[in-house]
């Protein structure tokens, strides 16, 4: 990987949203999100439910948000997990219905239990007072408004630790307006360039205009990934694809769009643990129906490096 920016050190920090809570800025963005649960449009779907009502559609959530999990994490990227963990918090349920979700228990079933705001920026708190270095906001696009919620009641309280927005990449620009000024580190997947495989394997066939929309948006608003003197981000776009068998993914083309669009600079983990998961099966996806070859990772690598892309990670993690 190529040299890394570097920022001052962590301790000279300060996350953005604390100007907002200042300013008043960060209570008018919770009213204006809480809102819009009422005639819920807040992603991609459009549902248009009444979730202040506790109603519910794609993502199956109503008012509170569902929680699967939290705690200190130490897979997620060197630059996020450090030596004391990303403080990620699972949310159950999800905007897209990826039949070979590895969190299948928690994007489908929704596994864990509803959580108000005030107990929602409790474990934000404890995230901190683990020692984590960040809040990793693991599966967040249904639930923007919540999140917003339980951060103005966390940072009434001190926390000051950057946000980390780790999302598929199925996001709505009205989300991310609100989300402007509040998150530190976007980390959206680039999951497909071609619709029917979107359509196929996550029941979105718009995914890639979405998402590039989405993650070019992500990308203004945060540019391109910085790291502090001891290696952490601190702020900026990490993108993560996804490498899937006999090319359903579209690797060479999302590479392309990355290099063109977002710059040569862009951060991106080239993910090779995909494994046939949730509902996937001989019979219906036979085409993703194992995992990714020795060479299929050698290809992605290799596209990576023609479109001139410096910054890659990914090796670690390898296929046997």
């Amino acid at each position: 990987m190529a040299a890394r920016a570097l920022v001052p050190d962590r301790r000279r920090f300060r996350a953005p949203y604390i100007e907002l809570w200042e300013s008043g800025e960060l209570r008018d963005r919770v009213e204006r999100a809480v809102a819009r649960l009422a005639d819920c449009k807040l992603c991609p779907r459009e549902c248009g439910v009444d979730r202040l009502e506790d109603e519910a559609s794609v993502c199956r959530t109503g008012r509170h948000a569902r929680v699967g999990s939290y705690g200190p994490h130490f897979g997620e990227e060197a630059c996020l997990s450090g030596s004391r963990g990303s403080g990620t918090v699972f949310f159950a349920q999800c905007n897209l219905r990826c039949v070979f979700c590895q969190n299948h228990q928690l994007s489908w079933l929704g596994e864990g239990r509803t959580i108000p705001a005030p107990e929602l920026a409790t474990m934000f708190l404890h995230l901190q007072a683990s020692g984590c270095h960040n809040i990793n906001l693991v599966t967040p696009s249904h639930v923007v408004p919540q999140i917003l919620e339980a951060l103005l009641l966390a940072v009434e309280e001190g926390l000051h630790l950057p946000l980390v927005y780790n999302t598929s990449g199925y996001d709505s620009l009205t989300a991310l307006a609100l989300l402007d000024g509040v998150v530190d580190i976007y980390m959206p997947d680039c999951k497909y360039w071609d619709a029917d495989a979107a359509a196929c394997c996550s029941h979105a066939a718009d995914y890639r205009e979405v998402a590039c929309t989405a993650i070019k948006e992500m990308h203004r608003q945060v540019g391109p990934l910085v790291l502090d003197e001891t290696g952490l981000a601190s702020r900026g776009i990490l993108l993560r694809h996804l490498v899937m068998p006999d090319g359903v993914a579209g690797t060479p083309h999302v590479l392309r769009w990355i290099a063109r669009e977002l710059g040569l600079d862009t951060y991106v983990n080239l993910m090779s643990q995909y494994h046939p998961a949730g509902c996937v099966d001989h019979d219906h996806y036979a085409r993703i129906a194992r995992q990714v070859t020795r060479q299929e990772m050698e290809d992605a690598y290799n596209c990576a490096a023609a479109c001139g892309l410096r910054r890659i990670e990914g090796r670690r993690q390898y296929p046997s």
